[in-house]
C-alpha cells in the first residue's frame, strides 16, 4: 500500500513551503503540517514591520513577487505566501501539531493532534522538519512571568497608549518595540542585563534609540535584572540592590529558541551547545535516514546564518539528494537579510 506522501514536511514556514515546491516538481506528493497557520513566524510579526530583503530575495518557486515598493511589508509577505501555497496547489493542514516521527527512510509515520483533540497518522517516503526558529521564548525565568500583562511577543503599541511600560531586552526587538511604544503615547523604560545594547543592532535603530533616551523621552536602566513581575509593577536588581518600577505592561523581547524535542525525541543528536542537529550538511539528511532538516532549525541556535534568501533552497538539496542526484551548491548570502 502506498504511503500518504512521499514528503513529509513538518511547518509551513517559507523554507517548509518552498520544499514542498521542490517535491512537487520533481513528481513527488508532498504534504505540508503546521501546528499554526501558514508562515506563523511572519503573521507573528509587528504590524508595522518591513522586511531588510528585497522582494525577490523572498520568492518561492520562481513565483513573481510583485508591489509597489523596493522592499516588502509583513502584510505583504502574508498575502505572497498564501499565493504560493494556491498557486502550487500545495496540500496544507494548519492548526495540527506533530508530536511524534516514527519509522525509517520509505516507512515513516507522522503522528499530529488537531486544536480538536483528533491524533492523526500520517505515513510518507521521507520527512522534513522545517519548524522555524520560534519554537519558544527565551525565558527570564522568574516570578509572574505568565501574568496576563506580559507577553514575550510584540504587535503594536496602541494597547499601551497613556500607559507605563517595561521593555526587556537589549537586541533589535527590544530597540523597536521601544521606540514605537513611545510613538504610541506610552511611557517606556528599557531594561538590561548588559552595559548597551547588543553588537548586532540594526544600525539604523540605534541612533533613534539613543536620540530619544538623550531627549529624556525613554528610559533606561543598563546593568539591571529583572527578578520578579508583579501587578502593577516590576521588581528589579541593579549591583545587587533592589528597586521596583511602575508596570502596566511588560514586554520580554529577549528572543525565541528552536524547538528540537521533536528531533531529539526522534534520535536525532542535537549539540548541546549549538543545538544544531547532526546533519549532512551538503543534504541537509540527519543521522537518520531519510529524515532532513530545512530552514533555521539548520543553524541551532544561531538565528543568523539561515534567512528566508537561503533556506528556500534548501528543498532543492533535499529532493536531490531523494533522487540520487547531486546536492545543487548553497547560494551566497547578500548583504540584506530577513525582517
Amino acid at each position: 500500500m502506498a504511503n500518504d506522501a512521499d514528503l513529509v514536511i513538518v511547518g509551513a514556514g517559507p523554507c517548509g513551503l518552498a520544499a514542498a515546491v521542490s517535491a512537487q516538481r520533481a513528481g513527488m506528493r508532498a504534504q505540508v503540517i503546521e501546528s499554526s497557520v501558514v508562515v506563523s513566524t511572519i503573521a507573528s510579526y509587528p504590524t508595522y514591520v518591513r522586511f531588510f530583503s528585497t522582494a525577490e530575495k523572498l520568492t518561492i518557486g520562481g513565483l513573481p513577487f510583485v508591489i509597489a515598493t523596493e522592499k516588502p511589508t509583513r502584510r505583504d509577505a502574508l498575502a505572497y505566501y498564501r499565493t504560493v501555497v494556491t498557486y502550487f496547489g500545495i496540500r496544507v493542514r494548519q492548526r495540527e501539531r506533530v508530536t511524534a516521527i516514527q519509522g525509517r527512510s520509505g516507512d515513516f509515520t507522522v503522528i499530529s493532534r488537531t486544536t480538536a483533540g483528533e491524533e492523526r497518522r500520517t505515513t510518507g517516503d521521507a520527512v522534513v522538519v522545517a519548524t522555524g526558529y520560534f519554537g519558544s521564548p527565551n525565558r527570564l525565568g522568574v516570578p509572574g512571568e505568565d501574568l496576563p500583562h506580559v507577553t514575550h511577543v510584540y504587535r503594536e503599541g496602541h494597547e499601551a497608549f497613556l500607559q507605563d511600560v517595561v521593555v526587556v531586552g537589549g537586541g533589535n526587538s527590544a530597540a523597536e518595540a521601544a521606540l514605537d511604544l513611545w510613538r504610541s503615547g506610552a511611557r517606556v523604560t528599557l531594561v538590561h542585563f548588559g552595559p548597551t545594547f547588543d553588537k548586532k543592532i540594526k544600525p539604523w535603530v540605534l541612533p533613534d534609540f539613543t536620540n530619544r533616551v538623550k531627549e529624556g523621552q525613554i528610559a533606561v536602566k543598563w546593568d539591571t535584572r529583572v527578578s520578579a513581575i508583579e501587578l502593577g509593577e516590576v521588581v528589579l536588581t541593579t549591583s545587587g540592590k533592589e528597586n521596583r518600577l511602575k508596570a502596566d505592561r511588560v514586554y520580554i523581547m529577549t528572543g525565541f529558541a528552536p524547538s528540537l524535542d521533536l528531533l531529539r525525541d526522534t534520535g536525532v543528536p542535537i549539540n548541546p551547545t549549538t543545538g544544531i542537529p547532526e546533519h549532512d550538511s551538503k543534504t541537509l539528511e540527519t543521522t537518520i535516514p531519510g529524515l532532513f532538516i530545512a530552514g533555521v532549525v539548520v543553524a541551532g541556535y544561531d538565528a543568523n546564518k539561515v534567512f528566508i534568501e537561503n533556506g528556500r533552497y534548501h528543498g532543492d538539496r533535499i529532493v536531490a539528494r531523494l533522487l540520487g542526484q547531486r546536492a545543487p551548491a548553497e547560494p551566497k548570502l547578500s548583504a540584506e537579510l530577513d525582517a
